[in-house]
């Protein structure tokens, strides 16, 4: 296996408007043996970046490594990847065998060792008692477990997923997950995958690359995601359901305070906020809070803001509950465990710890101190 270092990568398409960067320029450097997650919503550049580490889109550029070769401008046959896609692109008229062995043969391999290297990935994906039927005889599972082992077999150097599990149920997706995570612990191979499901990136990941309109967001293992965004979109993108955010500003006076836009509601600081936020009376903010941290009824004491909602949908999802709710322009989720849960319409009272709360800037969506530290 090998890392993979991208310095200064961008991508620049042309057309009868002019120049558009679908990739800004950015730098990664990925490690021998990590899983790399890159994620963000339709049309962010996860695909595009993808394939320029796979060779399938040219790098208008920077630099992109593989190992100690630098592999910007080689062919795809000759970057040592493998790419699983979206699409399980099995050849029809081949039984599973012949799919596993088809790029061995490609390769002048002997067929002693390609019996041998596709009964051992076979064995890793539990295909062996598929080996002889064809995909319109497989599950979409099977079929993307036979996709995974013709990658296996090359043996290469990287492991590339384009959204590999996009076409299987929610059972299915859930079982290919653990098949894909058994499989990096059991090869500790350089793999970089990439999806729209922020559920899927904080499972499988060790590291999370988010992107939105072409730029990275951050990078960071899971739990430093969901605990501290960088800014206004990864706090909204990951977690599920999303980050709180609500706009406001900060109110005058000695102690920090957050009033909700309209005045809606008040949420009192913690101390170790005022000199962070020292000279920045009236300034536009939007103040976070995850929804599991809201607290629902007004029996918890005065440390937190009490808000008055309206519950506009009550969700009921087994072992848990997820409340929406609204106070003039400001909706707010909170989630509990399950057990009585308010009817459609009622006013409820909606208590934010000032503990929990998160800050950003109004105005570029960065995230402001402390908590960034």
């Amino acid at each position: 296996m090998a890392s993979v270092t991208l310095s200064g990568i961008a991508k620049t398409y042309e057309d009868r408007s002019g120049r558009h960067l679908a990739v800004h320029p950015f730098d990664l450097a990925i490690g021998d043996g990590e899983f790399v997650v890159l994620v963000g919503p339709s049309g962010c550049g996860k695909t595009t970046t993808l394939r320029m580490i796979a060779g399938l889109e040219s790098i208008s550029a920077g630099e992109l490594k593989i190992g100690d070769r630098v592999v910007t401008d080689l062919p795809p046959k000759e970057r040592d990847v493998a790419m699983v896609f979206q699409n399980y692109a099995l050849y029809p008229h081949m039984t599973v065998y012949e799919n596993l062995a088809f790029a061995l043969r490609l390769r002048g391999a002997s067929r002693a060792d390609i019996d041998r290297q596709v009964r051992e990935a076979a064995g890793l994906l539990g295909l062996e008692a598929l080996l002889e039927r064809k995909p319109r005889q497989l599950s979409g599972g099977e079929r993307q477990r036979v996709a995974l082992g013709r990658a296996l077999v090359r043996h290469p150097q990287v492991f590339l997923f384009d959204e590999p599990l996009s076409n299987l149920d929610a059972k299915l997706r859930v079982q290919m997950r653990r098949e894909i995570a058994r499989l990096h612990a059991e090869l500790r191979a350089t793999m970089i995958y990439v999806t729209h499901d922020q559920v899927e990136a904080m499972t499988l990941g060790e590291r999370i690359v988010v992107l939105h309109a072409g730029r990275v967001q951050q990078v960071a293992p899971p739990r430093m995601l969901y605990e501290k965004p960088e800014n206004t979109f990864v706090a909204s993108f990951i977690g599920s359901p999303a980050m709180n955010l609500v706009r406001g500003e900060l109110a005058d006076g000695q102690d920090p305070c957050f009033r909700a836009a309209g005045g809606a509601f008040s949420v009192a600081l913690p101390a170790q906020w005022r000199d962070a936020l020292g000279g920045r009376p009236k300034a536009g903010v939007v103040l976070g809070v995850r929804p599991e941290q809201v607290l629902v009824g007004a029996e918890h004491g005065s440390d937190g803001a009490r808000v008055h909602c309206r519950v506009d949908l009550v969700e009921l999802l087994g072992g848990e509950v997820l409340i929406h709710a609204s106070r003039e322009e400001h909706e707010i989720t909170a989630r509990i465990a399950a057990g009585p849960v308010p009817r459609l319409g009622e006013e409820i009272t909606l208590t934010i710890p000032p503990a929990a709360t998160h800050l950003f800037d109004a105005d570029t969506g960065k995230r402001l101190l402390p908590n960034r530290q």
